[in-house]
């Protein structure tokens, strides 16, 4: 069994949203109250956040735009993006949350890691906040696991929706790979298949489009034929994944229909035969049943049980 760990704390339920927003403090409530309900709970590693420092966040988003956010206030920071008192706060958690599980598997105490964290981070660019996200979680922890001694980084996203923030920050990079699945055409209207990098990223970009309606037989296909010659080919020494479960069929902001078996195919193809570090950490997902059920779905698979 390998053992994973689990990063949270409460301070991610300080990121207040309204009332009918759909990304809310209760997913959180939702997946820990599942987990400690099973046997999962238990085998885990639990591992407390560090708070990333602005300094960390200025990484991969401009200092400009990380002024704006500690000044904000509280309000709508893009039409669907909320923040409140505590989101920074709650924010730089996350971010460090990432930083703090790859410190950990690279000293061996853990080999994998999920990350339950909210705000999310995918689609937060180098400039600006969008589409309930912050600041970029992944792209921090991938521009921290370099700055440690990790070498080449792939990114896996199966999100629902195109992760633009992340793709538009490494798409020059020949040291980050980006791979992402994604409902298209849908929200945010980026990650064509034609998007593959630019300049010395040629290349190192790949967009996989789903169509409305696909389900576990396609999915199975991208990552298990797919994603398996890219990270052969890539050789990374670290992988991080974004892992947005609106893609199950019960999910009400998308048209994809993948099961719980489904997401356990996703998981089994991207550990297999992975003896590097591999970090979860939490983007999407909206049926608070779906939600949980998929996130111990994983842990169980990372776990190797």
């Amino acid at each position: 069994m390998k053992r994973v760990g689990l990063i949270y704390n409460d301070v991610f339920l300080l990121h207040e949203t309204p009332e009918w927003h759909p990304e809310s403090k209760e997913r959180l409530i939702a997946i820990i109250t599942t987990l400690k309900g099973s046997d999962v709970w238990e085998r885990l590693v639990h591992i407390r956040p560090r708070k990333a420092t602005f300094e960390d966040i200025e990484s991969v988003h401009t200092h400009g735009y990380i002024e704006r956010i500690k000044g904000f206030g509280t309000g709508y920071a893009d039409p669907d993006t909320y923040i409140s008192k505590g989101t920074v706060e709650a924010a730089l958690y996350a971010a460090g949350a990432v930083m703090e599980a790859i410190d950990r598997c690279r000293t061996g105490e853990m080999d994998r890691a999920f990350c339950a964290v909210r705000p999310p981070g995918h689609h937060a660019e180098v400039d600006r906040a969008m589409g309930f996200c912050i600041f970029n979680n992944i792209a921090v922890g991938a521009r921290y696991a370099q700055r440690i001694g990790y070498k080449r980084v792939f990114i896996v996203d199966f999100d629902v929706h195109h992760g633009n923030g992340t793709q538009h920050m490494f798409e020059q990079d020949n040291t980050v790979f980006y791979f992402s699945t994604h409902q298209y055409p849908h929200y945010p209207g980026t990650g064509d298949e034609s998007e593959k990098g630019r300049g010395r990223g040629q290349g190192f970009t790949y967009n996989l489009t789903m169509q409305a309606g696909f389900g576990d037989k396609e999915y199975l296909f991208a990552y298990q034929d797919i994603l398996h010659q890219l990270m052969s080919n890539f050789r990374p020494d670290c992988i991080l994944v974004s892992a947005g479960y609106d893609i199950h069929l019960r999910d009400p902001l998308s048209q994809i229909r993948v099961t719980g078996d489904g997401i356990r195919n996703i998981v089994r193809c991207i550990i297999s035969g992975q003896n590097i570090p591999v970090v979860f950490a939490l983007e999407g997902g909206y049926d608070l049943d779906a939600l949980s059920e998929s996130v111990l779905i994983t842990l169980r698979e990372m776990m190797e049980i």
